[in-house]
């Protein structure tokens, strides 16, 4: 074989493999392009009645309304959100699937359920709510106060059950309010709940004692509850006159940690982004538009929703430092 036909053969050779990257990258810019063209999916990684879901159904409308497709939102509780979390990432990473998460689930999959992901395998572009766990009884229970439930569990670890979702920052909180209070947390009767929405309605209905779930979730069942304690630094806008776990540490002589609750936000998987910018770059078009509709505004303000645009790097950025705080406190939730 001659020199000159080899490099004729290699020039060939090379121009080929450009047309074909050249066809590959036109495709991937034609399909981005004409996303979305389908429906779309909202992935809710708990079960249906938590304040994810309720989110994610409200503003379901007005993202239809941005992108021209139908909504449907899917729930997949179960294991902490591992279940649902794991789904988002086996999906095509197409932009068909978006998911309304609370993100510190991510960290205690990781953590606690050694899941197979990463943190960095999720794209938060917006994360509008960061929650406070609120611990609340029956408005009708007899118990009126923390520190009566604190004495009970003092005398008898079994004479307060406390219903809390697994692997959740509630139940790093209340696992550190029970140490702080000298209480083995193994003694107490700790009810597990696959979500928000079951949790807070085991408590109104009088399944268990006490509860602590976000704050914001509790909000709309106000009436018929009696809120006890907000781990926070400060009195919400809400609970006004719940003591935050800092005054109820304080005024008992306690030495009580406490970590920040829920951080919800829409999430896509990471490779989305990395596969069609374009796409990713929609879908955060669309979510910002969609969260200034006047509409969207007055229906969220009604039904107490937060409405904040913080965008994605802000948003990855609090997320990865929520991942940080939880990681501290990992070894109290894992299962022994």
């Amino acid at each position: 074989m001659t020199q000159r036909f080899k490099r004729q053969t290699l020039t060939r050779l090379l121009l080929a493999a450009g047309v074909a990257i050249a066809g590959l990258s036109t495709a991937t810019q034609v399909v981005a392009q004409a996303f979305p063209s389908k429906p779309i999916t909202i992935l809710v990684p708990f079960d249906a009645g938590g304040f994810n879901d309720r989110i994610a159904r409200a503003f379901a409308p007005y993202l239809e309304k941005q992108l021209g497709q139908p909504m449907t939102v899917v729930n997949k509780g179960g294991s902490g959100a591992l279940l649902g979390h794991t789904y988002l990432l086996q999906q095509p990473a197409d932009g068909y699937t978006i998911a309304m998460t609370s993100v510190n689930y991510i960290s205690t999959n990781i953590g606690i359920a050694n899941a197979k992901f990463k943190l960095q395998d999720f794209d938060v572009l917006n994360l509008p709510s960061a929650d406070f766990s609120l611990l609340a009884t029956a408005a009708d229970s007899k118990w009126k106060s923390m520190k009566q439930v604190i004495d009970a569990l003092k005398q008898d670890p079994k004479s307060v059950s406390i219903g809390v979702q697994p692997g959740s920052n509630d139940l790093i909180n209340i696992t550190l309010l029970l140490q702080g209070a000298g209480i083995d947390p193994k003694a107490v009767r700790i009810v597990n709940f696959k979500g928000g929405g079951p949790t807070r309605n085991a408590v109104v209905g009088n399944t268990v004692d006490i509860g602590l779930v976000g704050a914001e979730g509790w909000v709309a069942l106000a009436p018929r509850i009696k809120a006890l304690l907000n781990f926070s630094d400060e009195r919400l806008d809400d609970w006004k006159d719940v003591p935050t776990v800092e005054e109820f540490a304080k005024e008992n002589k306690l030495n009580v940690e406490w970590v920040p609750g829920s951080q919800r936000g829409w999430t896509l998987a990471t490779e989305v982004g990395k596969k069609s910018p374009e796409i990713r770059a929609k879908w955060i078009d669309a979510i910002q538009k969609a969260m200034k509709d006047p509409e969207w505004q007055a229906a969220a303000a009604k039904q107490k929703f937060p409405n904040p645009w913080l965008g994605p790097e802000k948003s990855q950025a609090a997320y990865l430092k929520g991942a940080k705080t939880l990681s501290e406190q990992m070894d109290l939730i894992k299962k022994k």
